[in-house]
């Protein structure tokens, strides 16, 4: 057995971040997001390969989707759709996501989604028997950047 093991101290704490998202250049410190997931999906292309029974795989592109929870306390990304409801104008924005917890050795890592598009959203809301309320919201990216990454824990290398 590997003598080499995860500290649990060097997990990041899922609460510790930060999100801004940047519209037309203003920036919005989003405190109120809950939660934010953003993946990217490689598309490949099925390769015949002479000599082999199987084929391989080449990928040929890729697509940035996510998706984001918040507090139903803001009109931001409302006033994005009812926008392009009455101009026909789609505005795009950047997310920017940092993660850091103090405790672990893992660091500060960065990540900024370029030209992120709105799916759709939430209108209008209420719930007599909740705590609280929460808006879901999904959306596709162009682009991404990683300015700051994690540090390789030890024993990793």
């Amino acid at each position: 057995m590997n003598g080499n093991v995860m500290n649990a101290k060097d997990s990041v704490s899922a609460a510790l971040a930060e999100c801004f998202v940047t519209i037309e250049g203003d920036r919005y410190n989003f405190m109120q997001a809950i939660n934010l997931e953003a993946s990217v999906k490689k598309n490949k292309s099925k390769v015949p390969i002479l000599g082999k029974t199987g084929r391989g795989n080449k990928a040929t592109s890729w697509e940035g989707a996510g998706s984001a929870t918040f507090h139903y306390n803001t009109s931001v990304f409302r006033r994005l759709m009812k926008r392009f409801k009455d101009t026909g104008e789609d505005v795009y924005f950047d997310i920017q996501v940092t993660n850091e917890d103090p405790a672990s050795s893992a660091g500060r890592q960065t990540v900024i989604l370029r030209d992120c598009n709105i799916n759709g959203g939430v209108l209008a809301k209420f719930d007599a028997d909740a705590d609280y309320l929460e808006e879901r919201m999904d959306f596709t990216f162009e682009d991404f950047e990683m300015p700051e990454t994690f540090d390789t824990l030890s024993g990793m290398r």
